[in-house]
């Protein structure tokens, strides 16, 4: 049923595509411009995360499909999911006064970041967002081309838990272990909240761990904490790992804390090669799918819409659904592309 859908969509695009093509080729002039039609328009686009690193390099991978589809100029700002640094890096790229910016810019929150886009919107800069919300600024600048391209995050945290209990037969009275971000800023906090809401509700102790910066950037650096909890939590029967790069990560983790797969019921974020690796060894037991991919993609088309064609932001949702053993094999050779 996954599969069927994922075809629709596909081929809802496809038509979709079609039909433009049909409109904008009406007269020869306009069916000129459909060929790299952004050119001329500079951007500074953020992949969110280290250069290279999981679920950050398939936002980049979107960003330069598109850069090449549509003949924008795009400079990367690489910011290891550190807001400190990207806040810094929002106002160097305003400094060098492009057309747009684009990708995960609300991991700084609607505090941090409020400033720093009416700064960029006064000089005629689109920002268009992807990954985290921004739900205070973004309706301000709707108008103006500020839209967003991933999940809703409380929903795909809460989501994914329930998901989870339904399919590992969590029952009330167990322990599960959530490593999050509940002390983000902004909406980024939402989905480990999300996470512990749901287990909550469903009866189920909750071992809170939040993600250091370290581990935020270099996922492997956890392995000790990983173990550290575990051992002193014996009871923990499931584990919720908030974060694409963790999630890429957990066949380390159980490995080092000596847990055989299928030993405890291992629920995250974001498909990848390493992921499903994971899921097919069984370390790994359940990812929502974010398709992080378009999250690169999608802002760089925006910030070409509003800027060629003054388009209003978009509200996208690329949280697509689950992915486990029964559907992994669909999916893992497109993440072996980076693309999933």
């Amino acid at each position: 049923m996954k599969a069927l859908r994922l075809k629709v969509g596909i081929s809802a695009i496809a038509l979709l595509a079609s039909a433009s093509v049909a409109v904008v080729s009406t007269t020869p002039a306009t069916a000129a411009a459909t060929t790299r039609w952004c050119a001329g328009v500079k951007i500074a686009a953020f992949p969110g995360g280290p250069q290279g690193g999981t679920f950050a390099v398939n936002v980049y991978n979107g960003q330069v499909q598109a850069a090449r589809d549509l003949g924008a100029t795009v400079k990367y700002y690489w910011s290891n999911w550190d807001p400190s640094l990207m806040t810094s890096q929002l106002k160097e790229a305003i400094a060098s006064k492009p057309d747009g910016i684009a990708g995960i810019v609300g991991l700084i929150g609607d505090a941090s970041a409020g400033p720093i886009i009416k700064d960029a919107f006064s000089k005629g800069i689109v920002v268009a967002n992807a990954n985290s919300q921004l739900p205070v600024l973004t309706p301000s600048y709707a108008a103006s081309g500020m839209g967003f391209v991933g999940a809703t995050n409380y929903k795909a945290g809460f989501d994914l838990a329930n998901e989870a209990i339904k399919r590992g037969k969590l029952a009330s009275g167990g322990s599960a272990f959530v490593w999050g971000l509940k002390g983000a800023a902004g909406d980024r906090a939402q989905r480990t909240i999300g996470i512990i809401d749901a287990l909550t509700k469903a009866g189920i102790k909750v071992v809170y761990q939040e993600i250091d910066q370290a581990t935020n950037t270099t996922p492997a650096s956890g392995a000790p904490t990983f173990v550290g909890v575990m051992q002193a939590h014996p009871d923990i029967k499931s584990v919720f790992l908030d974060h694409g790069g963790l999630t890429a990560t957990a066949e380390t983790y159980l490995k080092a804390a000596s847990i055989k797969p299928g030993g405890v019921y291992v629920a995250g974020f974001d498909m990848s090669p390493a992921v499903g690796t994971a899921i097919k060894s069984g370390y790994l037991s359940l990812v929502i799918d974010q398709q992080e991919w378009l999250q690169g993609y999608l802002p760089i088309l925006q910030v070409c819409l509003t800027k060629k064609y003054a388009f209003a932001g978009l509200d996208i949702n690329t949280a697509g659904g689950f992915i486990d053993s029964s559907n992994v094999a669909i999916i893992a050779p497109l993440a072996a592309k980076l693309i999933r």
